[in-house]
């Protein structure tokens, strides 16, 4: 998922039909530039080379979502199309995240099994977390200060201070650093050989 404004202006998308790597390509109808979907850059035309920004996203399950967000609509053009069976993640699905030009993925289930993973990204420290069908990432810093976090129910502990965090909105909700906030971290969700195919020199987290 992508900021579609560049350089203030809000630009109209539309799907280009062909891939690219085996992902979706998208044009814009102001130029007609063409553009690849997961790297959300120009590759194409008048634009090409310009990046938008990535905002953090993630793929999970309704329930999941609606646990975290009770007040959530859906848009759907055929109800009686949806699957309501219980899914879950592939075993080479991946949770990619990018900071400036460094980019690290994490397999769904080693994260998984941990729980919550502290890590850095390009020199960033940064936790993981991630839970039956769902997952957030964020820059485990308050001010100067870098924190480490534990599971601790269906929150966070960070060890530095003691407080509890709620992990949907990053936010600390109990403890000295009570009110908070950290900030996520751009993601994306992909198969292990797609996230290859556009960031050949991503790190892989290892356990």
């Amino acid at each position: 998922m992508h900021d579609r404004r560049i350089d203030g202006n809000t630009v109209v998308f539309g799907n280009a039909g062909a891939l690219v790597k085996r992902a979706m390509t998208w044009y814009d109808h102001d130029t007609r530039t063409i553009w690849s979907q997961p790297w959300g850059r120009a590759i194409i035309g008048e634009l090409k080379g310009i990046r938008l920004f990535l905002l953090p996203s993630q793929v999970t399950t309704w329930g999941s979502w609606k646990a975290e967000h009770p007040d959530t609509l859906a848009m759907s053009n055929d109800v009686g199309a949806l699957s309501f069976g219980r899914q879950g993640f592939d075993p080479n699905f991946v949770l990619g995240l990018i900071l400036a030009d460094a980019s690290k993925a994490f397999y769904f289930e080693d994260v998984a099994a941990e729980v919550v993973v502290n890590e850095t990204l390009g020199g960033i420290p940064i936790a993981v977390w991630a839970k039956e069908n769902n997952f957030h990432a964020f820059i485990r810093q308050v001010g100067e200060q870098t924190l480490t976090f534990r599971a601790e129910g269906e929150g966070l502990v960070d060890d530095e201070t003691g407080s509890t965090w709620d992990v949907a909105r990053g936010l600390a909700v109990d403890g000295p650093l009570k009110g908070e906030a950290l900030q996520s971290v751009p993601s994306s969700t992909s198969f292990d050989w797609a996230w290859r195919d556009f960031y050949p020199e991503s790190e892989f987290y290892t356990p």
